[in-house]
């Protein structure tokens, strides 16, 4: 009885925990991709406890990028920010795990690497905003977006991981 009472305890729990798991768009840029930075912010996400569940390795063209950044296509750096997302190639991948979008953000530092704090992506990483290294969603909604526009549904993976009873209580 109390066995079957703790089962069931933590299936709910497992279906509270799921419902709180999000999924959030990190890319590597060209200027991260030709650092050899790729591996360095992987660790960094796996070693949080995030889970990969979509990878790959490309070179987008002009015409994603501007669908991508669409939201600031009325700046006057948008025409540059195209061109050199262009330059080279990206590392798109989505991230699960609780908070996914949030922690990501605060993981990734401030946009601007002088602003980043000692011990995120960007302010142990890079220099000048321009070559900050990696984009990653700023919403729950951008995210869906984004992961929509670079994945398609099969290339994104649900699987469990050995570890998760011991990243997630």
């Amino acid at each position: 009885m109390i066995a079957t009472l703790l089962y069931a305890f933590s299936l709910a729990i497992d279906v509270i925990m799921a419902e709180q798991r999000e999924r959030t768009f990190i890319m590597v840029k060209p200027d991260g991709v030709q650092r050899g930075l790729v591996g360095t912010i992987i660790n960094r996400f796996e070693q949080k406890g995030f889970k990969l569940v979509a990878l790959k390795f490309t070179w987008p063209s002009e015409e994603l990028l501007q669908k991508h950044y669409s939201d600031l296509s009325s700046r006057p750096f948008f025409p540059g920010l195209v061109k050199y997302m262009s330059s080279g190639p990206v590392v798109p991948m989505v991230w699960e795990g609780l908070n996914a979008v949030k922690t990501g953000r605060q993981m990734l530092g401030a946009t601007n690497p002088a602003d980043s704090l000692p011990g995120t992506i960007r302010g142990d990483l890079c220099i000048e905003v321009g070559r900050n290294i990696v984009h990653g969603s700023d919403s729950v909604e951008s995210a869906n977006k984004e992961i929509a526009l670079w994945f398609t549904e099969k290339e994104v993976i649900g699987w469990t991981p050995a570890n998760e009873k011991w990243v997630y209580e």
